[in-house]
């Protein structure tokens, strides 16, 4: 019997048919030897660049006060409402002084009282006086014995005592008499500052027991003019955070507008939110419309530091590296370009006057010296140059040792020149100095035709967007590479 054998080959042809596509399109995909890297790139430009940090707080009032009862009793009237303003020494409530008035007749009477007694104790004592200065003479005459004589004495002494017992008792009831009328007066509950009332939780009619712990009838907030936000930042920004800083809050009440501010105080009093360690921050705020109000949620941004007017490229240039390169894209800045330092900008901040400028003009023409001094030798020497220096045990400094050593360097070369400072241009100076030193050097890209050449930069403050950077090869419009495209002519 014959069988065909004729149906295997259908699926044989259909993965020939296969191959034959997969082989076409990966010809298809496949990048043509014509084919082009295209470079994206971006203007160097002059701008602003900022470094912030963001916080959420509550808008308070600069000063606000819990007034309370400090007697018991029903509360007669209330005089306030709320958001109402009130004057130092206003009468907000009355609590019944019926009480208080009847405690301070009492007081009084018993006052009078004891007057009378001293009254009665001052009689006593004048007669026991007399009898004893009778007796005594008698005595001297021997017509009385000495036992009444003595008795004579012993009344003279306890009137005396009488006397200053009445005087005591005298003491006490004028005291319990100021004790009653201080309660009266407590009786009007007053305003001890001016301010607005924020809260009030008394009603006519509302017994107040004040025996263990004072109820709190009103709040009031003084002048809302002035407000403060109490941001919580976290602990690894709060070092960055000086008063005087500017700061910029908005509030979900007015979603399109933009407040200002300034930091007053940073406070040491730690908090710990489920192992998160933050610390308040106080951003005092003029509210001279009175639009804010306390209690609102205030989302800020503290301005840490800024530069103005700097040559800034955008960050996406630091990370960029062409095909085929292993260039390190940011490392610490090391030997001449740190000891070569630009403090011009820096100086122009600290508004020098003529003496100052002149010793900064002489310090910064001796430095210039020196770095071409340096220059030349290193010139001299030739690429192998002199060993790298030694912290001791045959390792070499840390790009930090590396930093200290010149910061100190270079004060000590502006001694001088930092002699005539005040202690804020001082402080300004040196901190320049130490962000130059710290500065980080980085490279950039540019295009020679269609060949990418870097350049050696030093970089400054970033924000979310920019960095500054500073080189004397850098100029303002230059084209620089923030990444690539592939094309196909």
């Amino acid at each position: 019997m014959n069988v065909s054998k004729s149906k295997p080959r259908l699926p044989r042809v259909l993965l020939v048919l296969a191959a034959v596509a997969v082989a076409a399109s990966a010809w298809w995909l496949w990048p043509s030897p014509n084919s082009e890297v295209r470079f994206r790139s971006a203007k160097l430009e002059v701008g602003d660049v900022s470094v912030t940090i963001s916080a959420t707080g509550t808008l308070k009032a600069l000063s606000t006060v819990d007034i309370g009862s400090q007697i018991s009793g029903q509360i007669a009237a209330v005089n306030v409402d709320f958001n109402e303003q009130v004057s130092k020494g206003q009468v907000l409530a009355r609590i019944d002084p019926a009480n208080f008035a009847a405690r301070l007749t009492q007081a009084k009477a018993d006052l009078s009282s004891a007057r009378a007694g001293l009254q009665e104790a001052q009689a006593n004592l004048k007669n026991a006086e007399a009898d004893f200065a009778r007796k005594t003479e008698l005595s001297a005459r021997q017509l009385v014995s000495r036992s009444e004589l003595d008795l004579a004495l012993a009344a003279r002494d306890q009137a005396r005592a009488r006397v200053t017992s009445a005087r005591a008792s005298i003491e006490q009831r004028d005291a319990a008499v100021a004790d009653a009328a201080l309660d009266l007066t407590y009786a009007e509950i007053r305003s001890p500052v001016d301010g607005v009332v924020l809260l009030r939780a008394a009603e006519p009619g509302q017994t107040v027991a004040a025996s263990f712990q004072t109820p709190v009838l009103f709040q009031i907030a003084e002048d809302l003019r002035q407000m403060q936000i109490e941001l919580a930042v976290d602990e690894s920004d709060v070092g960055q955070i000086r008063t005087g800083q500017p700061a910029r809050f908005t509030v979900d009440a007015f979603p399109g507008r933009q407040f200002r501010g300034a930091v007053r105080q940073v406070r040491m009093a730690a908090t710990n939110t489920q192992n998160v360690i933050t610390y308040p921050v106080v951003i005092e705020v003029d509210n001279a419309d009175l639009s804010l109000l306390p209690g609102m949620t205030a989302n800020a941004t503290i301005e840490v530091e800024q530069r103005r007017g700097v040559l800034r490229v955008p960050n996406a240039a630091l990370r960029f590296k062409p095909p085929g390169t292993e260039t390190d894209s940011a490392t610490p800045a090391t030997g001449m370009a740190r000891a070569n330092l630009d403090l011009g900008d820096v100086v122009a901040s600290l508004g020098l006057n003529a003496e100052q400028q002149t010793a900064y003009d002489k310090a910064a023409a001796a430095a210039r010296e020196r770095a071409a001094q340096r220059a030349a030798n290193a010139a001299q020497r030739g690429p192998g140059g002199p060993p790298m220096m030694s912290m001791g045990g045959g390792e070499a400094p840390s790009p930090e040792a590396i930093a200290q050593m010149i910061a100190k360097r270079v004060l000590e070369n502006y001694a001088e020149f930092t002699a005539l400072l005040s202690g804020e241009q001082k402080a300004a100076f040196e901190a320049g100095v130490l962000e130059q030193l710290n500065a980080r050097q980085v490279t950039l890209w540019t295009l020679e035709g269609k060949t990418p050449t870097p350049i050696k930069v030093m970089s400054g403050i970033a924000d979310a967007t920019h960095t500054e950077v500073r080189s004397p090869a850098l100029k303002e419009g230059m084209s620089i590479l923030i990444g690539t495209e592939s094309a196909t002519p």
